[in-house]
């Protein structure tokens, strides 16, 4: 995993991480296999910031119907990356 594309999928863009971007914490999908080492320095190359802390977890698949079919979300991990103050992040 050397180029940050394959680091970052997408930003998170719900009213959760909303909130939590007025407070310079920003949501991103991420590559499974990436840690928060290699998620630091794509996210630092990507967007010219500089990043204080990284939280990761996977999210869990979540049952979903659809008339009589039953099935499961997909799966992903999730950063939480920290910028210092006064620096942003334009999704």
């Amino acid at each position: 995993m050397k180029d940050y594309t394959d680091i970052i999928i997408a930003p998170v863009i719900t009213e959760k991480a909303a909130t939590k971007a007025e407070a310079n914490v920003y949501t991103f999908k991420v590559a499974k296999a990436a840690n928060k080492i290699e998620i630091k320095k794509a996210i630092e190359n990507a967007f010219g910031v500089h990043v204080v802390k990284v939280n990761t977890l996977n999210t869990k698949p979540k049952a979903k119907r659809v008339g009589r079919y039953t099935g499961e979300t997909k799966t992903y991990k999730k950063a939480y990356i920290t910028v210092a103050d006064g620096e942003k992040i334009e999704l």
